[in-house]
């Protein structure tokens, strides 16, 4: 009788080296880090964000993610990039300029990997929980410093009231999110006769507005959170329901309105700017938005197909202001201050029917009921909407919102989907 040898034991390192499970879950911890120091800081959600990938990668079913890319949810981003590196062959521009201004749509290929990696995740709505933990805390950090501005990491800047760290537009972007996602826990509870837990989240969102009302707030932030309510009111809510938040809503801007003079005096300050513009031809923020969007038009009108290529605004605005004598029409900057006119210049009308086309799938991929798509909807009407005044997709901190909050709550979405199509089918049978 031959006896076998046992088999050797194997090393714990061999055990979890390939462990889906266990990378799962190392990708979710760095995705939870992402999210927090976001509000917070710059550097560390760009290494947080490579560290995710790297850890999603290892563990990747690669033809699950292949056919994911054949969805329009995830092409569409990966052909704005593809054009803008296709860009840099016609643009005039230095080929360091060139190549750094492609740098800001990189962000786009993470949404693809953001989805594979929520749709089969079940900590999704921790990522979430955090940003928004993440979110208050800075909000108190934020009433902190307004007391005593002398904590601010920003130092003595006229823009440094109420603000931690970053900058006034950046929070602002944040706790209006917060803000208008929180109304959904709050009702839910309160259907539910969980009062408690609705009076917390409903305290907690006028936490967020009433720091955006009398310590400081970003003027786009402001006026987009309306759009933002009544665009999810749209698809998600009861008419009834609908109207009593409409009316909680304006009887909390009257409060506003009356008690806060920045908030009186910031429309007054708008008609000015543009009335000191028209007659005397001053440099206010309103004159020189509106210098930037003709020019910019202008410039689109002479290459509408492809545009003039990647890295060419700054150019193009340099060579625009030597036809000018007017200190207001001679700025030069590299953001025309809007999303479609950034990429009008640059990419033509090719890239806006790109960059249209990927608004509305991710709008349509959140036109289903629930908390996970009242966020994704929330966050893809706010990047709409702000990016009116604002290139926000390719800012560092309002595109990684977009990103962040689109990728995970997308993921959670397909995750719904694929549950209910296998529950679909197993009732069939």
């Amino acid at each position: 009788m031959t006896l076998s040898a046992a088999a050797p034991p194997i090393s714990p390192l061999r055990r979890y080296w390939r462990d889906r499970a266990l990378w799962t879950t190392i990708a979710d911890v760095f995705a939870i880090l992402t999210v927090l120091s976001l509000p917070w800081s710059t550097t560390l959600p760009a290494i947080f964000v490579l560290l995710w990938l790297g850890a999603v990668a290892w563990v990747m079913d690669w033809r699950a993610y292949g056919e994911l890319l054949k969805q329009p949810i995830c092409y569409l981003p990966f052909a704005l990039v593809g054009l803008a590196l296709a860009g840099t062959l016609w643009s005039d521009a230095a080929w360091s300029v060139r190549l750094y201004a492609v740098i800001p749509t990189l962000k786009l290929l993470v949404l693809p990997g953001l989805f594979y990696h929520f749709e089969r995740s079940s900590r999704g709505m921790w990522v979430l929980a955090a940003f928004l933990a993440s979110c208050a805390l800075l909000m108190v950090m934020s009433w902190v410093v307004a007391y005593d501005p002398s904590l601010s990491l920003k130092g003595a800047q006229s823009d440094a009231r109420g603000v931690f760290v970053k900058n006034y537009i950046d929070q602002s972007q944040e706790f209006a999110l917060c803000a208008i996602a929180l109304i959904y826990p709050s009702l839910h509870f309160a259907r539910r006769g969980k009062f408690g837990q609705s009076l917390l989240a409903g305290l907690l969102a006028a936490g967020f507005i009433g720091t955006m009302a009398f310590i400081v707030a970003s003027r786009s932030a402001m006026v987009a959170m309306p759009i933002m309510l009544a665009a999810v009111a749209l698809v998600h809510m009861r008419l009834r329901t609908t109207l009593v938040i409409i009316g909680v809503m304006v009887a909390f801007a009257g409060v506003i309105w009356v008690t806060t003079a920045d908030v009186r005096w910031s429309p007054k300050r708008l008609l000015r700017d543009y009335q000191l513009y028209k007659a005397q031809e001053s440099v206010t923020s309103i004159g020189l938005r509106l210098e930037f969007w003709k020019k910019s038009l202008r410039f689109f009108s002479e290459a509408p197909v492809i545009g003039h290529g990647t890295g060419s605004l700054r150019p193009l605005f340099e060579r625009a202001a030597t036809d000018y004598v007017d200190p207001a029409q001679r700025g030069v900057i590299s953001n025309p201050h809007n999303q479609t006119l950034n990429i009008a210049v640059q990419w033509g009308a090719v890239g806006v029917i790109l960059l249209y086309a990927m608004w509305l799938v991710h709008l349509l991929l959140f036109r289903g009921q629930g908390f996970v798509a009242w966020i994704g909807l929330l966050v893809v009407v706010q990047n709409i909407f702000t990016s009116l005044f604002n290139s926000h997709l390719f800012d560092f901190h309002e595109g990684w919102m977009y990103v962040l909050g689109v990728g995970i709550a997308g993921g959670m979405t397909l995750a719904v989907r694929q549950r209910e199509l296998t529950a679909t089918l197993t009732v069939s049978r």
